[in-house]
């Protein structure tokens, strides 16, 4: 039997999973670790933290699973996007990862403008400058932090660094280095003009891999300390999104899915490069060769309902560990007693600023028409639907740019609430699937794993043999009209707490 790990670091914790060749799962391990917002706005994690979790779960799916490791044939990483994490000459953490989520570098998205021009920009990178990327990140520790940047030798993205770690390599792979803004998306190659002009050394960068390409093997140390076999196989794997898109078989032009993770996308496959000159959403370069994909992101999506658990729902907390079952099926189950719409009550989900498609990284979170009426369970149900609103915003902007959205699939740990399934569907107008494998960029990175490997021929072919859908949620058409009338206001919202505004958002 051959066996593939795929490998998640994620926001919230790593997920390591060990599946056949067909996609089954075997065995999986998780482990959680902080984030830290040393200001507001700030977002931050150790890469240590990550290390130790992708070390402690590969230990418990092997010992767990009692297989020979001699049988796993390959190893695929994912891993949130956007995180800088900077090296000295002999491969130690210089300091904290600023990542994807932090808004700090407003200053320097403006000096990158400058040096290279808005159009120029997009032409090359496919996106204007912004807080999220991991140049606008170099540039900040650059301009507030001279001495540790001065000690820089080397830069790597979150999963990058756990390949370092795990086979010596210093590399990345093309749907991740798209979000950093140092790569050509035509050419799939760092750009040696943006390097240039914003004085960053090329030696700096990892060598750019295609997704199921192998990096690099598991190195004799790791395989002792992790119990894997030395010369095990690393793919290049994917960002998260991207990782996801193979997880869920959106691997060709018509095929979208969106995720409601931490954040929440809505991303669609595409064969061609299209690039949104406004900016809205993203265009990068996929998982699969010679592809690209479309995506427009909001910046806290689950996070803002686990913001309102963590805060205000200590009851249903106590109540789920009592009854040995997740608070947020209790939360859910309350919501779904409230009626469409919350009775006009509005949430808009922008804790962490917004991506699309207001890039704005100092709008803030509000309810609005709030009163003395509403219970908690309104406020459950309006941040679901204030999530769903801002998801259908993405949605809208992929269908202006001729992008193919009927064949919707859903997926992340939002995704597993029918609740929020149906709000996307009536949202959409559109079926919404879910695939009966729910291990999502673990799944995708396996998948790629098992292509550089040999063990299919193309990331397509194997998903055709891997993917299984499972439930479809259609549209129902009087809730449709409902939310697709309540959307605008949402929408002007956001317009009418802008600063500048009587009552606009501030700092």
């Amino acid at each position: 039997m051959a066996y593939l790990l795929g490998i998640d670091v994620g926001t919230g914790g790593t997920k390591t999973v060990l599946f056949e060749d067909t996609g089954v799962v075997i065995q999986s391990a998780g482990a959680e670790y902080p984030l830290y917002q040393p200001q507001n706005g700030w977002a931050e994690q150790q890469p240590e933290d990550w290390w130790n979790a992708v070390v402690t779960t590969i230990q418990q799916v092997i010992s767990v699973s009692g297989i020979d490791s001699d049988e796993i044939k390959g190893i695929g990483l994912s891993g949130q996007m956007h995180g800088l994490i900077m090296l000295d000459e002999h491969g130690r953490v210089l300091r904290p990862s600023i990542i994807w989520c932090d808004q700090r570098t407003a200053k320097e998205c403006e000096e990158i403008t400058a040096r290279v021009g808005a159009e120029r920009l997009i032409e090359i990178t496919g996106n204007p400058a912004l807080t999220g990327f991991t140049a606008s990140k170099i540039l900040w520790v650059r301009n507030n932090d001279p001495e540790t940047y001065s000690k820089c030798r080397h830069i790597l993205l979150p999963k990058d660094y756990i390949r370092y770690k795990l086979t010596g390599d210093f590399a990345t792979e093309v749907s991740d280095a798209s979000g950093m803004q140092l790569l050509d998306l035509k050419t799939r190659s760092w750009s040696g003009e943006i390097l240039e002009k914003l004085e960053i050394p090329s030696e700096w960068l990892g060598r750019v891999y295609e997704s199921p390409e192998i990096t690099g093997v598991i190195t004799g140390e790791i395989a002792r300390r992790t119990g894997l076999a030395a010369g095990t196989p690393v793919v290049g794997g994917a960002g998260d999104n991207a990782a996801a898109a193979v997880g869920t078989g959106v691997v060709t032009e018509g095929k979208a899915f969106t995720t409601i993770g931490t954040s929440g996308v809505v991303y669609a496959h595409i064969d061609r490069m299209i690039v949104d000159p406004k900016g809205r959403v993203h265009t990068f370069c996929c998982a699969v060769p010679g592809g690209w994909h479309l995506m427009g992101v909001t910046q806290a999506a689950g996070l803002s309902l686990k913001w309102f658990r963590d805060n205000f729902c200590k009851e249903e907390m106590d109540l789920a560990r009592q009854q040995n079952i997740d608070p947020y099926i209790i939360m859910t189950e309350e919501a779904e007693r409230m009626p469409l719409g919350a009775d006009n009550l509005y949430y808009l989900p922008y804790l962490m600023g917004e991506r699309t498609p207001h890039l704005d990284p100092d709008c803030r979170g509000a309810f609005v028409g709030l009163s003395a009426f509403h219970t908690r369970s309104h406020l459950i149900r309006a941040v679901m639907e204030g999530v769903g609103y801002s998801l259908k915003d993405c949605q809208q902007i992929l269908v202006e740019m001729g992008a193919d959205v009927d064949d919707m699939t859903v997926t992340g740990g939002g995704g597993r609430s029918s609740l929020w399934r149906q709000m996307l569907a009536d949202l959409y107008e559109c079926p919404v699937k879910t695939i009966v494998s729910q291990e999502g960029p673990a799944l995708g990175a396996a998948i790629l794993a098992a292509v550089g490997a040999g063990l299919y021929p193309s990331v397509q072919e194997a998903c055709n043999v891997i993917i299984k859908r499972d439930q479809i949620q259609m549209p129902i058409k009087e809730n449709s009209d409902r939310y697709l009338k309540n959307h605008p206001v949402f929408r002007q919202l956001y317009h009418q707490l802008r600063p500048g505004h009587p009552i606009g958002f501030s700092q």
